[in-house]
């Protein structure tokens, strides 16, 4: 089944669990916090430059309009597809986040 919109067939979708990313993703936080702890007694030199390209491509903030006017008039049409089974997952991931069972 191909989504209208996207053009991205399910099975070109990935089903990882998003409560095992949400895991992954609180474990390297935490990880990086107690780095940060051990770092924030050293005096902060660092500098970021960004080149002229990204600058520009951050001042543009590029997209693509009619896809978005697409969507927008799928949802205003209640044609725009939902995967209700990737929403329940994103609850359950959600609630397990929040420490329930």
């Amino acid at each position: 089944m191909t989504d209208g919109i996207s053009k991205i067939g399910r099975s070109a979708v990935e089903m990882n669990s998003t409560a095992d990313k949400l895991r992954n993703n609180k474990a390297a936080a935490e990880a990086a916090a107690d780095k940060s702890d051990a770092a924030s007694h050293a005096p902060a030199n660092d500098e970021v430059i960004l080149s002229k390209t990204v600058e520009t491509a951050l001042a543009a903030g590029d997209f693509d309009e009619a896809k978005v006017a697409e969507i927008k008039q799928a949802i205003a049409e209640g044609s725009y597809p939902l995967d209700e089974r990737r929403i329940a997952e994103s609850f359950v991931a959600i609630e397990r986040m929040l420490g329930g069972k």
